[in-house]
């Protein structure tokens, strides 16, 4: 018997607002459903995965599946128009499998899944024949007429919010879709619904589910997935291992203070091989592209391909804008912005060979602008959709790009415009660095890591 994913991707989104289905949107560099079929993929309670979609994009589902080398999947069918006919569709490919199979029904557009659910959903198959996973609802539910007026308001202690998977014993979802549809019957919300609207007497144990676990609808959701990625990424630091940097070669630009001397410390003492790229260091200026573009050449000249390319450079002028001389302005906007862009024309080469990584640094004063340093905030948030920008733009050519977001971290160029500042309220460039580290080792792209004190504990010095 197997346990079987079925991703159930024939809708159109037409609330979303796109000009192609929710579920193909892109998601930090990736499109949403390559995140939903990777947790079945990976999950060892998944046997088999088979897709649903729409006609027009089955072509396209299959290349997504060479392309992330998914070997659980093995049947990407044609969906219907409304959701009952995907389902039925899915499990009429199922007609040889054994009845007791475990089946497991979800959204594509639900890519933030966790192990936990599945096994939660697995595990319930042994008792019952069919799982609903459900939350709890914060907001009080109200029953409404057609006119628009309250018709009932449920207890909320006994209510839940619906999500997917919905599980089943392949037997009795096949019984009752086969059911329902000699009965002409095919408009219903779930199927778990289906299930109880045919086989009434057939009881749907229910297992928790996760606030995270959100369907994408809407725009704002895309944002909020994104943000709910990134926190479970900085999180995932906690277990990295820095041994694979060994014989690894980095460049790091701006690496001659701060966070980038500590990356490069720190690299060093993990066997990698270190290239540093600064103006004080070796006359290295990103705001010059044939400068940045010499170096690297020279670099691959003499010790190979370069793994990870990481820009780390930085000026920050705290003034009124309007007191800022026109050589600082310049400063600010070419070194701060310009210089990453120049960092990332010349990297995409040296990058693709080895699949590698480019990591920028931005400030956590990009979720804002900030007064008397508006041109470093502003230049920051730039780097950001840069960032993204590019990793969406690379990902056929296997070369990742994420953004480091430290916290405020004591270094020189703080020091110079804030003085001397408490010790314990600022981050140790030496924690952010380690941090940044291991960021490189990775599958994620276009991802905003966020370095709290909260998630970084302080390294030996």
């Amino acid at each position: 018997m197997k346990n079987v994913a079925i991703i159930l991707s024939g809708g159109t989104g037409t609330r979303f607002g796109s000009d192609k289905p929710k579920q193909f949107a892109k998601l930090a560099g990736r499109a949403v459903i390559e995140y939903t079929i990777e947790r079945f993929e990976k999950s060892a309670d998944i046997d088999e995965i088979i897709i649903v979609s729409q006609n027009e994009y089955i072509d396209y589902m299959w290349e997504l599946v060479a392309k992330n080398q998914w070997h659980k999947v093995s049947k990407v069918v044609n969906g219907g128009k409304e959701r009952f006919d995907s389902t039925y569709s899915a499990l009429k490919t199922l007609i040889n499998y054994d009845g007791h199979c475990k089946i497991l029904l979800h959204d594509a557009v639900r890519p933030l899944i966790s192990d936990t659910i599945i096994r939660k959903c697995v595990d319930a198959l042994e008792s019952f024949d069919a799982v609903d996973v459900v939350i709890p609802s914060a907001d009080t539910l109200v029953e409404v007429h057609d006119d628009g007026c309250i018709a009932n308001i449920p207890h909320r202690a006994s209510m839940r919010r619906g999500q997917t998977p919905q599980a089943f014993r392949l037997e009795k979802i096949r019984q009752a879709y086969e059911k329902a549809a000699a009965m002409g019957k095919f408009t219903f919300t779930c199927d778990c619904g289906v299930l109880r609207n045919m086989l009434p007497e057939t009881r749907v144990i229910t297992v928790e589910g996760d606030e995270n676990n959100i369907k994408i609808t809407h725009p704002l959701d895309l944002f909020i997935a994104e943000k709910l990625l990134q926190e479970k990424s900085s999180h995932a630091l906690n277990s990295a291992n820095l041994d694979f940097l060994r014989d690894k070669h980095m460049v790091i630009f701006g690496g001659g203070s701060g966070i980038g001397l500590e990356m490069m410390k720190v690299a060093t003492l993990c066997g990698a091989k270190v290239h540093i790229a600064s103006r004080s260091h070796n006359d290295i200026d990103i705001t010059h592209l044939d400068s940045v573009k010499n170096y690297l050449t020279d670099i691959v000249a003499e010790h190979g391909n370069i793994d990870f390319i990481v820009n780390t450079a930085g000026v920050l002028i705290k003034k009124p804008l309007a007191t800022l001389t026109q050589q600082e302005v310049m400063a600010l906007i070419n070194i701060n912005y310009l210089g990453a862009v120049n960092v990332a024309i010349a990297a995409k080469e040296r990058l693709t060979c080895n699949s590698g990584m480019l990591l920028n640094f931005t400030s956590s004063s990009y979720t804002r602008g900030r007064a008397f340093y508006a041109l470093y905030s502003s230049a920051k948030a730039a780097v950001v959709n840069l960032t993204q920008a590019l990793a969406e733009e690379w990902i056929e050519d296997k070369v990742k790009v994420n953004c480091i977001n430290p916290e405020r971290t004591a270094t020189p160029m703080r020091t110079v415009n804030f003085g001397e500042e408490p010790a314990d309220s600022l981050l140790h460039a030496r924690d952010v660095a380690v941090k940044s580290l291991e960021v490189l080792v990775t599958q994620s792209t276009g991802m905003v890591i966020d370095i709290r004190k909260s998630n970084c504990k302080n390294q030996p010095s």
